[in-house]
């Protein structure tokens, strides 16, 4: 690679690579060859009339007419203008740092077009003004980042859950399977088992101070009013509320959902803002079941196409659409990561569940027990490679993007 740039050396010490790892829900930036980003902010931006707001800080301040908008879509980038807004948002005020002086890897879904992939590429190069860049898979990243180069790569984030294999290093795109069955969609779940128990979600942002309450009691809150706030600013705020239920609250049964088993289980209390609180017991493990059983466990008033499979058939589907004799490989190096995973119970009923789905072969989940590393694990392989001193020569310089152009990604990063 005639036009690899060597690594910049800088008073002695080579210049860090910037690692970005854009998710559905929040994305990751920090320098390569450290252990967890030092920048994580909301994947979305605020748009009120002319004015675009990105960063925790503005997304969580109430004002008239502000919607909250994402620009991801099906785990890719669709809105390139405000990504870039996040990015640049991440890097100059919260990382402190100047794009153009460093080398950046970005981490992309399996699934991305070709279109995309160029667009980061003219992205990095012509705004973002790197003189260096890779584009590397989010599965590869995170197989790496668990020691494995082959590896069946099992990710349930906030808007898609996705099963890679990943042999040597590369991605069998043909046996990559993703769905939209994960965190969001049990949120949805949680948000309907509230509705059927007439319990209003009033956000954080609106409590000026409350009373505490004895358990099932009425809240004693004094709210504060704001004119003109939009529905999707207050469904943003709300899923606030949602997200920490499913972390604290919400548990998998390790079989398919039996009230017999889940009633036995301990009951756990929930407060919510207004210091309304409560004991769940059951119900906090029906809103989790969708991720397993889709088409038993639909949204009040809606369907599951016939087709939909849960996270375990995803996992028997993609295996089986891999070569006979990587499969027992593949199965004995499955990893699982992505922030739904770490919901309590999960990985117990994987297991139990694959070992039924392949009988006789050797069933080992690697599911790293630290929470930033299960995830952040797309972000921590990704500065693990970039960190590699042999990964050099895998960085398109920014004379050979000007010579072949965006294109140059599809031959250099596969």
């Amino acid at each position: 690679m005639a036009n690899a740039p060597a690594p910049a050396v800088y008073g002695g010490d080579e210049i860090s690579a910037l690692v970005i790892d854009p998710g559905s829900s929040w994305t990751r930036v920090g320098f390569a060859g450290e252990d967890t980003p030092k920048v994580v902010v909301p994947t979305f931006y605020g748009k009120s009339g002319d004015s675009i707001y990105v960063g925790d800080n503005d997304l969580h301040s109430p004002r008239s007419g502000m919607e909250i908008l994402s620009p991801m879509s099906d785990g890719c980038i669709s809105d390139w203008d405000m990504t870039v807004k996040i990015w640049d948002y991440a890097l100059s005020r919260r990382l402190y740092t100047d794009a153009k002086e460093h080398p950046l890897l970005i981490t992309e879904p399996s699934w991305n077009p070709a279109k995309d992939r160029e667009k980061a590429a003219e992205v990095a190069f012509e705004e973002l003004g790197v003189p260096a860049f890779y584009l590397a898979k989010e599965a590869v990243c995170s197989a790496f980042a668990c020691g494995k180069p082959t590896a069946l790569v099992v990710d349930i984030g906030g808007a898609v859950a996705s099963v890679t294999p990943v042999i040597d290093g590369l991605v069998l795109k043909k046996a990559t399977i993703h769905s939209e069955f994960a965190g969001n969609y049990i949120n949805s779940h949680i948000a309907a088992l509230f509705k059927s128990k007439n319990i209003t979600l009033t956000p954080h942002f609106m409590i000026a101070r409350k009373i505490p309450v004895d358990i099932g009691q009425p809240p004693q809150a004094t709210l504060k009013t704001f004119e003109g706030l939009t529905e999707s600013f207050l469904e943003f705020q709300r899923g606030r509320i949602l997200n920490e239920f499913k972390e604290s609250t919400s548990g998998v049964l390790e079989q398919p959902y039996n009230e017999v088993i889940a009633n036995i289980r301990p009951a756990r209390p929930f407060e919510f803002p207004d210091g309304y609180n409560l004991n769940f017991g059951a119900d906090r493990y029906v809103t989790t079941e969708p991720l397993f059983q889709p088409q038993a466990y639909p949204l009040p008033d809606s369907t599951v196409d016939a087709s939909a499979q849960g996270i375990t058939e995803l996992i028997t589907s993609s295996v089986n659409a891999c070569d006979v004799d990587a499969r027992a490989n593949l199965v004995n190096n499955i990893v699982l990561i992505g922030g739904t995973s770490l919901l309590q119970g999960f990985t117990e009923r994987t297991n139990i569940e694959l070992n039924q789905a392949f009988p006789g072969m050797k069933i080992r989940i690697q599911a790293p027990g630290n929470s930033s590393e299960r995830k952040y694990a797309g972000w921590i392989g990704g500065s693990i490679l970039a960190s590699l001193g042999t990964f050099h020569q895998m960085w398109i310089g920014k004379k050979e993007y000007e010579e072949v152009g965006p294109t140059v990604v599809e031959k250099r990063c596969k």
